[in-house]
């Protein structure tokens, strides 16, 4: 259904083959390009990217940026096609985001509180961090692992320098979170409640976790003679664990400066 879907809105709308096969071609689909009208090339060329290329998702995505963040302008047409692809994405548990991704109905739930809270904070060094972390987790986990670390480490930069605090000499990132865990207080040795010490001793592990990760697996690091099978599930887990934590240091941090509501 979504390559009938979006072949017939490109083929329709776009409605030049040279076009249209410069826009597959860049986007990454394979082969000789079919036969037919632009309707027909457009849907036959999507279904066979299910067996020609290794993630048809990704190349979809990228097959239809220029449509889809294009500038609209006056025509109707244009804007009624983005929709009917918004919508039959929707359908099958997908939606697209600017840059030519493609998210599960998971992913986007996952990191949309998030990107709002960085957007909010204006934090413009982790809203790279987090932009690099979507652009690789399904074709690139070990990158999007690394990014997911830079995150953290991007967030408690910013945390120490607007609030005057001492950069620690040793700047891996459990040393980063001692600094600002601590101005925080989330120290867990500072919590007499033992639940939230339970939590907080969370958020500790959660940090040293991901640094071990991507000193491991990820792609800031040489890789030793063991080799880790990286898959994008595991992308995943350190992806949401860092949004998951960089969101609570961001409400809480609001929340000490007055500036929640």
């Amino acid at each position: 259904p979504i390559c009938s879907i979006v072949g017939e809105v490109l083929g329709s709308t776009v409605y030049h083959h040279t076009t249209l096969e410069r826009m597959f071609y860049e986007g990454g689909a394979e082969g000789d390009v079919p036969d037919g009208n632009c309707v027909v090339k457009c849907q036959t060329w999507l279904r066979r990217m299910h067996t020609d290329v290794e993630d048809p998702v990704s190349v979809l995505g990228k097959i239809i940026k220029e449509f889809m963040d294009g500038e609209v302008g006056c025509s109707h047409d244009h804007q009624l096609g983005r929709t009917k692809i918004e919508k039959i994405l929707a359908r099958h548990g997908l939606s697209y985001h600017t840059g030519g991704v493609i998210l599960s109905s998971l992913q986007a739930t996952s990191t949309k509180s998030l990107k709002q809270l960085l957007q909010e904070r204006d934090l413009s060094a982790v809203n790279n961090e987090f932009t690099r972390c979507l652009d690789n987790i399904e074709v690139d986990p070990p990158a999007a692992i690394t990014a997911a670390c830079s995150i953290l480490e991007s967030l408690c930069k910013i945390y120490i320098e607007e609030n005057a605090l001492t950069l620690p000499s040793n700047q891996s990132i459990a040393s980063l979170w001692k600094v600002v865990g601590k101005d925080l207080e989330l120290d867990p040795s500072a919590v007499e409640d033992y639940d939230v010490k339970k939590i907080l001793s969370g958020l500790t592990s959660v940090v040293d976790g991901i640094g071990s990760f991507r000193t491991h697996t990820g792609s800031a690091h040489g890789r030793g003679k063991v080799l880790y099978s990286i898959q994008s599930r595991h992308a995943h887990l350190a992806v949401h664990a860092s949004h998951t934590l960089v969101g609570f240091v961001i409400e809480t941090w609001e929340s000490r400066s007055g500036l929640s509501t």
